[in-house]
């Protein structure tokens, strides 16, 4: 009986101290039951990261208050790059509200038209190969000048000047001799003097060859039997008179360069290309010229040379181009401007405001979805002002990070960062601070 006793008074207080726990909890304010309900909150050293504590209080290193951790910063950790990713870069997470604070955006890896514009100065010159100069094989005096000034136009064959020689009269002279000579040996019965006769004809007129006497000057020579007093020089090439050295009765040697003669109705421009530009130029490629001189016009033509060399001042090289200039409107020495139009065809693209370089590497921030940006290093090949060749490190599909990768980078690195020290060196124990 005394058992039953004491147990019915512990049963009526169990129950009144679990109405009592109810009614308490129902008095709490609504502010109060939410924060018990919600996980414990964290803090940690704003300056020492791996300080982390679960009540307020002072960093023991640097002394500094502890800080809440926000649940948004929690989340978007995420452990350091795996091995076969960029070091000292890791994987980031950002929550959609941060993304939109920091206006990140993303493009596609795909496969693109490689085109580029190059646009560069040039100077008008002489085509090299339709340059002549004119020189008189033997010594003597000029005579008689047809071509007075420079500028002139003149035509392949048009008489240029008339040179008076000793020496040729000489060479002249022989070769009569050796005519007669044949003549008189023709009829003799002495064996060889015929053949004689005939070496002695064939070396005086190997002799008016080289002295530039043309066949027809030679049977004239043959038939009138009189030699001439002067040599008349012809114009080697059709095209226009650069220099004249000579003057009228002056004496000159077969060193003199008497004139130069060009022909114009094609003509050379040399640009200028920068280093980096130099892969998107290559020899046959067209090319589209315009002078301030010949304004509403255009000239089409084609790169015939990329020079080997290299100015080491100005990191340019030199682009030769032909020009067709029948008309005679591209003059030497003539400034222009060059557009070169290169199309080397589909490759895979990246946007240049994706590729963050580091002196070291390239490297871009794939997303991979969920918020999740990971770390990527690729190859560059060649390089538009808004756009990258890829060679490797991602594949045609996959979206990059084009804006705000800047932020992205730089919690990358600290994620890094932190994952290394928190493998390196253990961190010591917060204080545990009374509330205040």
């Amino acid at each position: 009986m005394s058992r039953r006793w004491l147990v019915g008074p512990a049963l009526l207080l169990a129950v009144a101290a679990v109405a009592a726990g109810a009614w308490w909890w129902t008095l709490r304010p609504r502010e109060e039951r939410t924060a018990s309900a919600q996980p414990a909150v964290r803090y940690h050293c704003p300056m020492h990261p791996t300080i982390v504590s679960d009540r307020p209080g002072d960093c023991p290193i640097c002394g500094m208050r502890l800080v809440v951790i926000q649940e948004e910063a929690e989340a978007s950790q995420t452990p350091a790059a795996q091995p076969g990713g960029v070091p000292g870069l890791a994987d980031v997470r950002i929550s959609p509200r941060k993304q939109q604070l920091i206006g990140v955006k993303t493009s596609p890896v795909e496969r693109a038209a490689f085109r580029r514009s190059i646009r560069a100065v040039g100077r008008v010159t002489y085509d090299e190969t339709r340059l002549r100069s004119v020189h008189a094989k033997i010594a003597g005096y000029v005579e008689t000048l047809f071509v007075n000034a420079t500028g002139e136009r003149v035509r392949a064959g048009q008489p240029l000047l008339e040179i008076y020689s000793p020496e040729l009269l000489a060479s002249q002279q022989e070769y009569l001799v050796a005519l007669q000579a044949r003549a008189r040996s023709a009829g003799n019965s002495l064996p060889g003097a015929a053949g004689f006769g005939e070496e002695l004809v064939a070396s005086a007129r190997r002799r008016l060859e080289l002295l530039d006497i043309g066949d027809a000057e030679i049977r004239e020579l043959e038939t009138s039997g009189r030699t001439r007093r002067t040599l008349t020089l012809a114009a080697p090439v059709s095209g226009t008179v650069l220099k004249r050295s000579v003057a009228q009765g002056e004496r000159i040697e077969p060193a003199t360069t008497l004139l130069e003669i060009a022909d114009l109705s094609r003509v050379w421009v040399i640009g200028s290309v920068y280093e980096y530009e130099l892969p998107f130029v290559r020899e046959g490629q067209r090319a589209r010229m315009t002078l301030s001189y010949v304004p509403g016009r255009s000239f089409e033509g084609r790169v015939t040379l990329v020079y080997p060399t290299l100015d080491a001042a100005t990191r340019t090289a030199q682009v030769r181009l032909e020009f067709p200039n029948p008309e005679g409107a591209l003059k030497p020495d003539m400034y222009a401007e060059i557009e070169l139009d290169s199309d080397l065809g589909e490759r895979l693209c990246v946007p240049a405001s994706a590729v963050i370089e580091t002196g070291i590497r390239s490297v871009v921030f794939v997303d991979r979805g969920e918020g999740r940006f990971e770390p990527r290093e690729i190859t560059i090949g060649l390089r538009l002002p808004d756009t990258y060749e890829v060679l490797s490190g991602v594949r045609e599909g996959e979206r990059v990070l084009s804006s705000g990768n800047f932020f992205v980078d730089s919690e990358s690195k600290l994620k890094a960062a932190l994952a290394d020290m928190a493998e390196e060196t253990p961190a010591p124990a917060a204080p545990h601070a009374e509330h205040p």
